[in-house]
């Protein structure tokens, strides 16, 4: 299956991050959609065609990517998560670890790093960064 059908949905409050990341997935020949919070993503139709999220985990305002994740989980709505964030703490790699996430990757990251763990989520692999 050819990179264009897989959709990437990518969801940051910062502007020029979703920006800057649409930019590198559309690059690397997937279909990308970004939102600016979690209520955006869920509310959208992109939701079911989603094959990977990457995620922020501390959004402001809103819920958080935490939380975007347990609603997905309860809505029974399975879609492998990358997590990104620029808060790195022993409890925050903990809690991704136990969530299933396929990556957790800190920012700043590399992009090659990025695009690495969006192949292994959307072929079924896990990959920590």
């Amino acid at each position: 299956m050819p990179n264009t059908t897989r959709l990437i949905s990518i969801v940051d409050d910062d502007h020029s991050v979703r920006r800057a990341l649409r930019r590198l997935v559309e690059f690397a020949g997937f279909t990308a959609e970004t939102f600016a919070s979690a209520e955006d993503f869920l509310s959208s139709a992109s939701l079911g065609r989603t094959a990977c999220l990457v995620l922020d985990i501390h959004l402001n305002g809103g819920m958080s990517g935490f939380e975007l994740q347990a609603r997905l989980t309860a809505d029974r709505v399975v879609i492998p998560i990358i997590f990104i964030t620029a808060h790195d703490d022993v409890l925050t790699r903990e809690r991704i670890e136990k969530s299933g996430a396929a990556a957790y990757l800190l920012k700043p990251f590399n992009d090659e790093l990025l695009l690495h763990a969006i192949r292994g989520a959307v072929n079924g692999t896990a990959n920590y960064g």
